[in-house]
């Protein structure tokens, strides 16, 4: 008799970079963590911990501030042996880039977790996710549950957490 295989889940976890510095004559692209930016990331992330969040693939965009509240989560979410992608098409502002990347990800991946920007995290969010979300702020978290086993194949899925800062405080 044949076994039939199990359809797993997917999930995606979204989170948008810390809040960022407009101090410094530098690209866009470029631009560095304020301090309250490492202060939040910091929270989100150590607060996580009670999450067992245990992502398959890690995927930043190439600017800065994501890059570096990556690696902040990383550190405090004891992620170092997960496979950390940098992908310059999740620097994304619409969300149509992003959805690319999620789309055409390894069905092996299970649990993404990508550190993107806003509009595209929001807009992403709600097309894909069951909640209403105006803003996902700096440092912003989301999850979202699908019920497929294809990254291809992602439609509107649960979002089980939304978490800002602002929860924290």
């Amino acid at each position: 008799m044949q076994e039939i295989p199990t359809k797993s889940n997917k999930v995606l976890y979204l989170v948008r970079h810390a809040k960022s510095s407009w101090k410094y004559d530098l690209r866009d692209f470029d631009r560095p963590l304020k301090k309250r930016g490492f202060n939040d990331a910091n929270l989100i992330s150590n607060h996580l911990k009670t999450f067992s969040l245990s992502p398959d693939l890690i995927i930043s965009s190439g600017a800065e501030r994501a890059k570096t509240t990556a690696k902040i989560f990383i550190e405090n979410l004891n992620l170092k042996k997960v496979n950390f992608l940098i992908n310059n098409e999740v620097y994304d502002f619409s969300g149509q880039s992003l959805l690319n990347v999620l789309k055409s990800c390894n069905n092996s991946i299970d649990k993404l977790l990508v550190f993107g920007h806003n509009n595209a995290l929001t807009n992403i969010a709600n097309t894909y996710g069951s909640k209403a979300i105006d803003n996902i702020t700096t440092s912003g978290f989301v999850e979202i549950h699908f019920a497929t086993d294809k990254w291809e194949n992602i439609k509107k899925g649960e979002t089980k957490t939304i978490l800002f800062p602002k929860h924290l405080k």
